[in-house]
């Protein structure tokens, strides 16, 4: 039988222990992954002790406080704190989700992080989206009309076409639905993936752009959306409880109505 085993410099070992000198008795571990391209170590978890009587709720305080109190060096994104930017999206007790809206009393025992699975890891918890990124840029996220010219007239919407909008518009790009898609693990070069196929529905569904027709031309092969097979991750993972599986079914009802 053949077996597959990682290299020995890629293999996760036990790291360094953080161990609170307060003496406080509300005291919750924090175990998270670590690795640097900086050196040699392995990828390793680190153990952090944090005391919760000076922490805020969710777990993007404590890492917050593990690296301004204990250890600086730990890298992580951050902004805007308030669950719309995006940008501390790791995978929490094993679910994809934002570290500023996960709630530290939802997690029983020691809390595990790590960064977004399947993605190249830059440094810690910062994982490189330049591919996801590349890949939303080719669907062309911005209105498109075939008027040459600049004009002073209002493009009005009714509100029943606003309403096609909404559960699409709310996508903050954090990437916690592709990186929980077994499909967009697999064929991640060529299927869209769940966050992308979503804004693409997004626009097709903006009764203001004018190419819906071009849209769909150039979703319609093999791998850019029917590489999903509907297992339903990304609708769980999605922190702002939208439904890209939807999203992506009616992509696939558009084009196959048009052909």
């Amino acid at each position: 039988m053949v077996k597959f085993n990682l290299p020995d410099n890629s293999k996760l070992t036990k790291g360094d222990y953080f161990k609170s000198d307060i003496g406080s008795k509300n005291i919750k571990k924090f175990q998270i992954y670590r690795w640097s391209p900086e050196d040699e170590r392995n990828p390793r978890m680190d153990t952090y002790e944090v005391d919760m009587n000076s922490c805020g709720p969710m777990v993007l305080d404590a890492v917050m406080k593990i690296k301004n109190e204990i250890d600086s060096s730990l890298t992580f994104r951050r902004s805007c704190r308030e669950g719309i930017c995006g940008s501390c999206a790791m995978n929490i007790d094993g679910t994809n989700t934002l570290a500023c809206t996960k709630a530290i009393n939802d997690v029983k025992g020691d809390i595990k992080i790590y960064p977004l699975p399947h993605m190249p890891v830059i440094k810690d918890l910062i994982t490189n989206l330049k591919s996801l990124y590349t890949q939303l840029k080719s669907i062309k996220p911005w209105l498109h009309s075939k008027k040459t010219q600049a004009t002073d007239v209002e493009n009005i919407q009714s509100k029943e076409e606003r309403s096609k909008l909404d559960g699409l518009y709310e996508c903050i790009l954090c990437a916690c639905c592709s990186t929980s898609c077994p499909s967009y693990w697999w064929n991640s070069d060529k299927y869209l993936g769940p966050a992308v196929l979503l804004q693409s529905y997004r626009w097709l569904q903006d009764s203001r752009d004018e190419e819906r027709k071009e849209r769909l031309k150039e979703l319609d092969d093999t791998f850019k959306v029917y590489r999903c097979h509907t297992i339903m991750n990304c609708t769980q993972a999605c922190p702002k409880g939208l439904n890209p599986a939807e999203a992506i079914a009616g992509i696939k009802r558009m084009i196959s109505q048009q052909s």
